[in-house]
């Protein structure tokens, strides 16, 4: 019997044949290396572009009866990502959950995604992991601090310890944050503010999820400071789109605007 991120048994009979995910870049994942394995997925979940399979809401609150009538082989979770009480209701059901931790580094993730690939839905090793790992393997010197917002009103921005600052960190952008107690500190704008003035940061990077920042729709908060607009899944998605992610971001970041 294998053991999700948490150390949980997930009790699989065979290799599963109707699988939902309830993590959208989760669900890039599995439906890029399987596609047909899935049969449920949440509003959120984007990609690949054309997903067709039934809907069960978001991932903070998805439709746990929508879920199990599907009647899967199993479902895809996430630590962060999803409540804790529907997870143990769909396991009360009977249903397997496989849940994976929210990885603090790229070579993590990938790691994390390997195994539910491999052992929970029994797949090979896709190839867009193996380019994947190739890709985020060099860690850039730093040439830029960032401060990284995630939302606002109120300001939530990228501490400590998460994926999308490991992103940054090797692409050489280290995060103004980084040594924050929390993983998602919640700062004033004064302070934020303060940070790019006083020479601690010198860049915003603003992502367009969570929260979709534009140029009319966060910059103007920070007078003068240089900004990058960046794709947030290239950010924060831990699957196929690591692939062409970093020359993406890479020029986002180096061609950064006021």
């Amino acid at each position: 019997m294998f053991a999700d991120d948490l150390g949980e048994p997930v009790p699989l009979r065979r290799a599963p044949r109707r699988v939902v995910s309830l993590v959208p870049s989760l669900t890039d994942a599995i439906e890029t290396t399987a596609p047909g394995l899935l049969v449920g997925a949440t509003d959120y979940c984007t990609h690949p572009a054309g997903l067709a399979v039934a809907r069960v809401g978001g991932s903070k609150y998805p439709a746990v009866d929508a879920v199990l009538d599907l009647r899967p082989d199993l479902v895809v979770a996430n630590a962060e990502e999803n409540r804790p009480e529907d997870v143990a209701r769909i396991r009360a059901d009977g249903v397997p959950v496989w849940v994976t931790a929210a990885a603090g580094t790229v070579p993590v993730g990938l790691g994390s995604v390997r195994r539910l690939l491999t052992q929970g839905l029994d797949l090979g090793e896709p190839d867009w992991l193996v380019r994947a790992e190739d890709a985020w393997r060099e860690v850039a010197p730093v040439w830029a601090t960032a401060v990284v917002p995630v939302w606002r009103r109120p300001w939530i921005v990228v501490g400590r310890d998460t994926f999308a600052g490991d992103v940054l960190r090797r692409l050489g952008v280290a995060n103004a944050y980084a040594g924050h107690a929390e993983r998602y500190p919640r700062p004033a704008l004064d302070e934020l503010r303060e940070r790019l003035r006083d020479g601690s940061a010198g860049l915003l990077v603003l992502p367009d999820e969570p929260y979709e920042f534009t140029a009319g729709d966060g910059p103007e908060a920070f007078p003068g400071v240089p900004y990058a607009l960046v794709n947030g899944r290239y950010l924060t998605w831990c699957g196929p789109s690591l692939v062409p992610a970093r020359d993406a971001l890479a020029t986002a970041l180096t061609t950064a605007r006021r």
